[in-house]
């Protein structure tokens, strides 16, 4: 393999190593729920789900899990408060 290839292979693995390198503006993507599959977006700035909770508390449980997964590489604002159980 050629050495230059061989050095994108390597930048790669350290990017993936630290992802808040990356910071995401904006992305669309489909959850399989238990009941069906909702749409997340994340779109200057603001969060959107098609369930019937997100119309109602302009968040949900699709929306935080995205949060959870994505960390570091969403800005700061996307980051919404930890919902407590009651």
């Amino acid at each position: 393999m050629q050495s230059s290839v061989i050095g994108k292979v390597e930048k790669a693995k350290l990017y993936a190593s630290e992802p808040h390198r990356m910071s995401f503006n904006d992305f669309t993507v489909a959850i399989k729920g238990d009941n069906n599959t909702h749409t997340v977006t994340y779109k200057q700035g603001e969060w959107a789900c098609g369930c019937s909770f997100f119309d109602t508390w302009n968040w949900c449980c699709h929306t935080l899990a995205m949060q959870k997964i994505l960390g570091v590489m969403l800005p700061e604002e996307a980051h919404q408060p930890e919902i407590e159980p009651v």
